[in-house]
């Protein structure tokens, strides 16, 4: 996945940093060329030096191929220009803002931006909306180590009991939303087609949810 991310602070070059590691492409911006000593040695992405929402330097980034756009400025003024760009000119699919002042997410709810704030919970909960994007995050537990997300089950898992889903230390069934109405699920109860689940889930394990839910019959 290509990630174009603008604003090489904390959140932008730790962000960066982690999805390096799991072979992402991932091209920074910042305005400040010093920005890139947070970077790590030997980063295998580019650092590209300019405003976030001038689109010389975006399209040097390569957002024209981007998968995922993310801002991460210390301004919410730069946040909002230059994700509404991306999503407005460039189409970027998935983009993702920081929001500083609370006041201001009305702001990012009508642009259709998801938006996150605090440094340390912003940085796993961005990386979680990235790659889980399909797995719908509910709430979030302390610092995003813990999650809810809900999802429908695919029709390979019907009439398997769905507390056989838990995965101790990981992933647990707690409660599930079938034909309108909620219910908390009792030991063998069958799943039924359309069944919506929602699971508690270690931020660790959402890869492993991801594949059980994507997996096909015979696969």
């Amino acid at each position: 996945m290509r990630v174009v991310i603008v604003g090489c602070g904390r959140v932008g070059a730790t962000l960066a940093a982690q999805l390096a590691t799991e072979n992402h492409d991932v091209r920074v911006v910042d305005r400040q060329p010093t920005a890139e000593r947070l970077l790590p040695t030997g980063f295998p992405g580019s650092f590209h030096v300019g405003n976030g929402f001038g689109r010389a330097v975006l399209e040097a980034a390569g957002i024209e191929h981007a998968d995922a756009f993310v801002a991460a400025t210390s301004t919410d003024n730069t946040n909002i220009v230059s994700a509404r760009t991306a999503k407005e000119t460039y189409r970027v699919p998935i983009v993702l803002a920081g929001v500083h002042d609370p006041r201001r997410a009305d702001i990012y709810r009508d642009l259709g931006v998801p938006a996150v704030s605090s440094v340390r919970w912003a940085v796993g909960r961005i990386h979680q909306m990235l790659l889980h994007r399909h797995l719908t995050p509910e709430l979030a537990f302390g610092n995003g180590e813990t999650v809810l997300v809900r999802s429908e089950l695919p029709p390979y898992l019907t009439g398997r009991p769905v507390t056989g889903f838990d995965v101790d230390g990981e992933i647990r069934v707690v409660e599930v939303t079938r034909v309108g109405r909620s219910l908390l699920p009792a030991h063998g109860l069958p799943a039924e087609p359309g069944d919506l689940v929602t699971f508690a889930v270690a931020a660790t394990a959402l890869g492993r949810l991801r594949g059980f839910l994507d997996k096909e019959l015979g696969t």
